[in-house]
């Protein structure tokens, strides 16, 4: 009796908690279909728009928001036989269920569950606890109230990305990357049936790396044989030990671009990179080998940027060689780090000063002791070389020869073509002065590889493309022109029998940072820009990170690994092969003995005739030179070398002494054989200057009197108004110790040339 009035009391709770939930059902506001609080994981996508990176949740949870569109229909035929087969067919809750699952309730016997997949989201959806009749009740209303205004698969597609999975992976689209290692519309039937009985029981059915899954194996084996009974398909017996192996790792590649990409896009839970995964992978493998190889020299760390020049793609992104090592600083993002780039910046100096027809790469340049003002460059082997080809002292990262170029340029120089073409340069020109062209400024490794993108493609300033949506660059004219950036890629490939390269296709530059604390290398090879970088994120300095020791054998490394596609070098025709003297790398005249060919941009390069060997007559009695045949005497003809005075001195001190003329006889009358073109060329003082100098009671301030000279020149005389202030021999300063006041200094050769300026002294106590 007691059980009979029992079951009529629960009978009429039951109908009048149904009256209830019609009416809310008619009457219920319009729920977010997702709890307000809910966060989905940050999710990089590689350029093929696979899962490379998964990162956690705020809630420390793997919540991939996936389409119902991109979820396999497999997983969905499966989770509807496994939860709720009349899904499609109820208005969110299903009476004949409900009424088995309350009268076991009341009966004490177990009838099965009367959830359908609305009312499992809705508890979901609104943390409900329903072991009670008061919860049941609400999970129902809850249930109405989403179907009310919701589709089925709007509520479908919300419960398959909210269901638990097993541990912290809540969602098909997690639950596919993370257990079955693939994106969830790429899911097999049997990896469906197998994901689709994890939500009943996540935490007992959960796949595991290794060991016995024995509820797993056996639940998603009924399920399989429920559906092939079903379909009529037999289902093999051994199949009853199947279950899921996931991946012992969460995809995080690439993640120090992961972490940036989702600071800079944090209103979008899923971004797509342009990341090409198998590059990206043989990149960091390379770098960790190597640093495992020279971990004894103090080598623990390098960085590495390889872009799709044309495209300005980045396919590969490493900011340090393990992301995780705290004794390296892992963490920090070297792509992004701002150091001194050494020697990497040379080739634009080049570049633009064979664009100003300045040089040629065959072009003589200096490269001696010099002084610009207070600055005093040195080489890094601290030697000289002498006169050097501009190709040679380019490969060879001479220091004198680049800062004395730099200071040619004209305006905006080597200054203002690094800001336009996006290099951060906080300061202005006057506080890195010359010492530019030799990392005088700090750039990112991505500012670095934009350059030399502009050098390896069209010449425009254009920014990297990190994402599929990086806006395209606007339209720009050339910084670089076509000749300009052909010569000088060429002159940055390695000559012939150059052992440490073993790929010709290869241009590349090195540079080393002063105190060596950072080691660079940049490469190009066919549409691809490589650069490497080696050092310490705490700018401890190390005597190994020389580049061309262990950065350039890192990037030749790299890229022998790429294995990328070359692109034959042609030249633009803009530029002509021409033959050259093989000493002075100029036009040869019939006095040049040994000769070679060399670029040249015509109508824009500077190129003239040689003038340096040249046919003099000799007496045959005394072997001295005399100006012209007269008849007189006996004469012969021979060739020699006629260098400038301090282009001799630098063959001396470089230890290439060459071979002068004698001198002339003394009848001779040697003023008539020269030229005005040859006068001489004050560079110390510069006109127009005001020179401050602080005078002392034991000693004044001296201004140094220097001059370039014609070749035969051997002394200079120097005078200050009317007053000869005294003579030096051509290669050496006359140091001068003026008054105040306006002053016109000349200069005058020992061939009768002469040169004057300007300038002013001011004293100051």
């Amino acid at each position: 009796m007691n059980r009979r009035i029992q079951s009529r009391i629960w009978l009429r709770r039951v109908l009048i908690g149904a009256a209830a939930l019609v009416l809310c059902w008619w009457i219920c506001p319009r729920p977010s279909l997702f709890p307000p609080s809910i966060s989905f994981s940050p999710t990089m996508l590689d350029r093929d728009e696979h899962i490379i990176h998964l990162a956690l949740t705020s809630d420390a949870k793997y919540r991939l928001k996936t389409p119902l569109a991109e979820i396999s229909p497999n997983l969905v035929t499966a989770t509807l036989a496994m939860e709720d087969r009349h899904f499609h067919s109820h208005p969110g809750v299903n009476p004949v269920s409900l009424l088995r699952g309350a009268w076991g309730l009341v009966s004490g016997t177990r009838q099965g569950g009367g959830s359908t997949i609305t009312m499992q989201y809705a508890r979901l959806r609104f943390g409900l606890q329903t072991r009670s009749v008061t919860g049941k009740l609400v999970q129902i209303a809850r249930a109405l109230q989403l179907e009310r205004h919701y589709s089925k698969d709007e509520i479908l597609e919300a419960y398959l990305n909210l269901a638990p999975y097993g541990g912290n992976v809540e969602g098909a689209g997690a639950a596919s990357v993370l257990w079955c290692g693939k994106a969830a519309k790429d899911l097999s039937l049997r990896e469906a049936v197998a994901l689709a009985v994890l939500p009943q029981s996540p935490t007992r059915r959960r796949p595991k790396i290794s060991g016995e899954n024995q509820a797993l194996a056996a639940a998603s084996h009924r399920l399989w044989q429920r559906l092939g009974e079903e379909s009529g398909v037999r289902v093999d017996p051994l199949d009853a030990g199947y279950t899921l192996r996931p991946e012992a790792r969460v995809p995080r590649e690439a993640p120090h671009l992961a972490r940036r990409l989702f600071k800079e896009s944090a209103d979008r839970a899923t971004v797509k990179s342009l990341i090409d995964l198998p590059k990206q992978q043989i990149i960091e493998h390379a770098l960790t080998g190597y640093i495992s190889q020279r971990r004894e020299v103090g080598i623990t760390n390098a960085c590495a940027m390889l872009v799709h020049a044309p495209s300005r793609d980045v396919l590969a992104y490493v900011g340090s060689a393990e992301f995780l090592e705290a004794g390296i600083q892992g963490q920090v993002d070297g792509v992004m780090a701002r150091r001194s780039p050494g020697s990497a910046l040379k080739p634009f100096v080049y570049a633009l000063a064979m664009q100003q027809g300045l040089i040629h790469p065959r072009t003589l340049l200096r490269d001696g002791r010099l002084s610009f003002g207070a600055y005093n460059p040195e080489n890094f082997d601290r030697e000289f070389t002498g006169p050097i080809p501009a190709a040679e002292a380019l490969f060879r990262s001479r220091n004198i020869p680049a800062v004395a170029l730099a200071q040619r340029l004209e305006a905006p120089g080597l200054y203002g073509f690094l800001k336009q073409a996006g290099v951060t340069l906080p300061r202005p020109e006057s506080h890195y002065g010359l010492a530019l062209p030799l990392g005088g400024a700090e750039v990112s490794m991505e500012e670095l590889a934009a350059l030399y993108c502009l050098l390896a493609d069209d010449g425009r300033a254009r920014p990297l493309r990190l994402t599929a949506l990086s806006p395209t660059a606007k339209e720009s004219q050339p910084m670089l022109t076509d000749a300009a950036r052909f010569l000088t890629r060429d002159m940055l490939r390695a000559p012939s029998g150059y052992e440490s390269v073993s790929d010709p296709d290869i241009t590349w530059k090195t540079g080393t940072s002063h105190g060596f604390r950072d080691a660079w290398a940049a490469g190009i090879r066919g549409d691809y820009v490589l650069v490497v970088w080696i050092g310490n994120f705490n700018g401890k300095a190390n005597p190994a990170f020389v580049a061309r020791e262990c950065a350039a054998p890192l990037l030749f490394e790299v890229f022998e690994r790429l294995r990328l596609p070359r692109r034959q070098m042609i030249a633009p025709t803009s530029v002509e092969e021409v033959k050259l003297c093989a000493v002075s790398g100029q036009l040869p005249t019939p006095h040049c003995q040994h000769c070679m060919t060399g670029w040249f941009i015509p109508g824009v390069s500077s190129i003239q005739p040689c003038e340096i060997h040249r046919e003099v007559l000799l007496h045959e009695a005394t072997g001295l030179r005399v100006a012209r045949d007269d008849g007189s005497r006996a004469l012969r003809k021979e060739i020699f070398e006629f260098w400038q005075p301090d282009l001799l001195e630098m063959f001396r001190q470089a230890g290439l002494p060459r071979r002068e003329p004698p001198p002339f006889e003394t009848t001779q009358n040697v003023l008539a054989t020269t030229t005005g073109s040859e006068a001489p060329r004050i560079v110390s003082p510069r006109s127009a200057l005001v020179y401050t100098l602080r005078a002392t009671d034991r000693n004044r301030q001296s201004i140094p009197l220097r001059a370039d000279t014609a070749a035969g020149v051997r002394t200079v005389y120097w005078f200050a108004g009317k007053q000869f202030i005294g003579s030096s021999a051509a290669v050496d300063p006359l140091m001068w110790k003026p008054s105040p006041g306006s002053w016109k200094i000349q200069a005058l050769d020992d061939h009768g040339r002469t040169a004057s300026c300007q300038l002013r002294v001011e004293m100051v106590e």
